[in-house]
């Protein structure tokens, strides 16, 4: 039986919690705001008030019976599954949670090696050995880009006691891979198939976007509503299919690293944006994919920018395009996107999602406006007319293909030494590096440190970008396995 979408039961529930003027003499201890009058006046006396403690009135996260349960089951249908967790600690948790129930200690999993780091700690926690396929790659912007289909049955036929595979759609840079196709492969080896959707909620409502992966057949699919549809930062999805996966089982995995204190803030966001995203997804996804197309032939006027389209499409690494992810490169500029990230927030005050060496992207999603959008474009103006060198950058690729040695798993737990990090080249990494956003790894646990990754690691760090992963904040030592 279809349910009612226009409900939005933890909504209610905590609304009327308030409304009773239920007396608080649990936790949390600022008491509805009362104790902590300086938060209070930051955040607001409503939020102080609906952040409030599980209770059998709003149910359990950990334990869900009731409007809880309800909401899950709603945001299920909503998005074409057959059960929905929500998620409190990110979908670097969803993702977690996916691989570690595909896959038990030492058992394979196939995936790309441009993941988000989440995925490769799960490889951590799950002790599942990776089989890496690798990425197309553009040379001409330096960026990675979706997985081919033959690349994909090849490594299929040379695994086929893998247990699951694991795509990304889209990619940071709004690549999508021909998911359908895989799925039927994986399926006749009978794997399961895994998507990383942080940054593809969108997709399940847009008229004319690339299709999410519960829509291709995908077995469980992780989803960051927060991202592109509307909830509070930190709450996200994992959406699971049934047939070949025990949901029980799933929540039991989720429940290891889910906190006792789930924020009812959290959950309500996600109750109401699936909500909306119900009743006006359709219509504010069209609307933020016309502000994406007309952002891309302003910039394109400008000229020297190149503006990331649908024309990238080739049938297979990029089997379609995510036209929201307003994706530009800046080589003819002759500045990198970490620069152009720091420019405009600097000068313009405005914030980008991300820079790398050769580009940067800008999401554009429900709450965006034209006038926004007018006053990016004409910053970028006013930055070629300032910036502009006859001196053009020559590609630099984030990704980097690695020399596996041993399984991620090993190489966290195993004995480690530091050393300078200009002079790792041929050791052994106990630890990861990544420029932060996006959180891919150029160096991950149990990969030779090659002397391309510490060169673009350097690079990246002189032209502003945040290097994380490493003990060692100031990213001048790493450390390596000792034998």
């Amino acid at each position: 039986m279809k349910l009612d979408q226009n409900k939005a039961p933890i909504y209610l529930a905590l609304k009327k919690l308030i409304e009773d003027d239920t007396i608080p003499f649990d936790v949390p201890g600022h008491k509805r705001g009362r104790g902590n009058a300086l938060l209070q006046e930051f955040i607001g006396s409503r939020t102080c008030e609906y952040d409030v403690n599980s209770s059998k009135t709003i149910d359990y996260a950990m334990h869900p019976t009731g409007v809880i349960r309800e909401a899950e089951k709603l945001m299920a249908e909503a998005f074409g599954a057959d059960d929905a967790f929500l998620m409190v600690n990110g979908t670097t948790s969803a993702v977690q949670a996916m691989v570690m129930a595909a896959c038990m200690e030492g058992e394979k999993i196939i995936l790309p090696r441009n993941v988000h780091k989440s995925a490769i700690n799960a490889l951590i926690l799950s002790g599942a050995i990776p089989v890496y396929i690798n990425p197309g790659v553009n040379h001409k912007f330096g960026i990675s880009l979706g997985i081919s289909v033959l690349d994909v049955k090849q490594t299929i036929e040379e695994n086929p006691d893998a247990k699951a595979i694991f795509i990304i759609n889209p990619t940071y840079y709004g690549i999508c891979s021909n998911i359908k196709e895989i799925v039927k492969i994986a399926h006749e080896y009978e794997m399961l198939v895994l998507v990383d959707e942080a940054h593809g909620t969108h997709l399940y409502f847009g008229e004319n976007s690339p299709c999410g992966g519960m829509q291709l057949g995908a077995d469980m699919c992780a989803l960051s509503l927060h991202k592109t549809g509307g909830s509070l930062t930190q709450s996200s999805v994992l959406l699971v299919r049934n047939e070949k996966i025990n949901p029980h089982y799933v929540r039991n995995i989720i429940n290891i690293t889910l906190t006792t204190s789930s924020s009812y803030l959290l959950l309500t966001s996600l109750d109401l944006a699936r909500k909306q995203l119900v009743e006006k997804g359709k219509e504010m996804v069209n609307r933020a994919t016309e502000l994406a197309n007309y952002a891309r032939n302003e910039i394109e006027k400008i000229g020297g920018y190149i503006v990331f389209s649908r024309e990238l499409i080739n049938g297979d690494t990029i089997f379609d395009y995510d036209v929201t992810k307003l994706s530009i490169n800046v080589s003819n500029i002759g500045l990198s996107g970490f620069e152009m990230g720091s420019i405009l927030r600097d000068e313009y005050h405005i914030l980008i999602e991300y820079g790398d060496a050769n580009n940067f992207m800008c999401i554009i999603s429900l709450g965006d406006t034209i006038e926004n959008i007018d006053k990016l474009v004409a910053a970028l103006k006013d930055i070629k007319g300032k910036y502009q060198s006859d001196k053009k950058k020559g590609a630099k690729a984030e990704f980097i293909l690695p020399e596996v040695s041993i399984s991620p798993r090993e190489a966290f737990y195993a004995r480690k030494m530091p050393v300078l990090f200009t002079e790792s080249e041929g050791f052994v990494s106990g630890e990861f590096v990544m420029c932060y956003p996006p959180g891919i790894p150029v160096i991950a646990p149990g990969e030779v440190i090659s002397k391309d990754a510490i060169e673009y690691i350097i690079y990246s760090k002189e032209k502003g970008s945040l290097i994380t992963g490493p003990e060692d904040l100031t990213n001048e030592f790493i450390n390596i396995l000792v034998y």
